[in-house]
């Protein structure tokens, strides 16, 4: 455990889910941890006790249960899944799917839960924000920002020139679609504000939908003010800062600013709220875990800025200053976008002037 993590509050400790199993953290509440095939290991999911209108079911309620956030579309994550059917439903139903964001851990097994589960009078729907679901559905039968041609020529323009990296980059343009294949062809529309009513016989309590911007298009936690509990997908993670990146399809985006100017919308929550995030462990210290994030991105940027002040940099002269492990291409690949993200801050802040040298490169020095 890091210093940092030291400042949190961790209720079950180093407990963790097992494969297949769940682990109830209130009444109707339950945490599923699924494997990932990257750096990054895990997701977690979660499954709330829920009920929905159906005229067809006894009493008119069918119940069941909401999950939120589905793992990547591979024969391993469905057999995961296929053991929590079995083991930790309750012989109940799944009754609706909400996905934070469009990111393939997140949404990737949204379309085969839903259709999993949908039977003939009743409808297991994604749940999602509309800018999300969209971006989603375009990912799916092409790729956004993580390969291809677009996305080769947009790290070539910020410095990542190598002919192995470009190449690499251009030839990957199924990366998104191999861990998100098909997306529902209907959604129920997430927005900021938005309550949703989740809950069973007779306890059904509100879930509000918080928007954040900066890590995907239109993010959405859920936080319940009678439960003091937030569940806070990508947005606050208790470990690691959250990816805040510039690709291809948005190439000027401001993307920092808006990410936190999104963390500072969980600084209104009670501060006895159990956070729970998309990677790593529940935690209580949200404020104090929304000032670290701000506390690291100045400080990532007062080194970015003595970097330009230094010789003009290209987001890829700024990986060492921002990274100083060794990184694959797919890590590199992020990295760039957060480089970019850091440097766009400063320039969007008028610290730092952008110029497009004769080599086709983009490089920032102060203004």
């Amino acid at each position: 455990m890091n210093h940092l993590e030291q400042q949190l509050d961790y209720p079950w400790g180093d407990t963790l889910p097992e494969t297949g199993t769940s682990l109830e953290l209130a009444p109707g509440i339950k945490w599923i941890r699924m494997a990932l095939p990257f750096a990054l290991d895990h997701i977690n999911l979660w499954l709330l006790r829920d009920e929905m209108d159906d005229p067809n079911a006894a009493g008119g309620k069918i119940q069941g249960w909401t999950v939120v956030d589905c793992c990547i579309s591979k024969e391993e994550s469905k057999a995961q899944w296929e053991t929590i059917f079995a083991t930790q439903l309750e012989g109940l139903p799944i009754l609706r799917v909400i996905a934070t964001h469009m990111h393939p851990d997140h949404i990737g097994l949204a379309y085969w839960l839903c259709q999993r589960w949908t039977t003939a009078t009743h409808v297991c729907r994604l749940w999602i924000s509309a800018t999300d679901y969209h971006s989603a559905r375009i990912g799916s039968q092409s790729t956004t920002g993580f390969g291809g041609d677009s996305a080769a020529r947009f790290f070539a323009s910020h410095g990542l020139t190598d002919p192995e990296s470009v190449e690499k980059i251009r030839a990957r343009t199924g990366y998104y679609p191999s861990m998100v294949p098909e997306v529902p062809a209907s959604f129920c529309r997430l927005m900021d504000g938005k309550v949703i009513r989740i809950g069973a016989n007779g306890d059904r309590k509100d879930w509000r939908c918080i928007s954040g911007y900066g890590h995907a298009p239109e993010h959405i936690a859920l936080y319940c003010d009678d439960l003091k509990l937030l569940i806070s997908g990508d947005m606050v993670l208790p470990r690691i800062s959250t990816n805040v990146s510039v690709y291809d399809m948005e190439p000027e985006a401001n993307a920092l600013t808006l990410f936190l100017e999104s963390i500072d919308k969980f600084a209104s929550l009670d501060k006895n709220t159990l956070t729970l995030p998309s990677h790593g462990k529940p935690f209580r210290g949200l404020h104090t875990r929304i000032a670290q994030l701000h506390d690291h991105h100045r400080d990532r940027l007062a080194e970015v800025m003595q970097a330009c002040t230094a010789a003009p940099c290209s987001a890829a002269d700024i990986l060492p200053v921002m990274f100083r492990r060794k990184l694959d291409l797919h890590q590199t690949t992020f990295a760039m976008g957060e480089a970019l993200a850091h440097l766009h801050l400063l320039w969007f802040e008028g610290k730092l002037h952008r110029h497009l040298d004769q080599d086709g490169i983009y490089r920032f020095q102060p203004a």
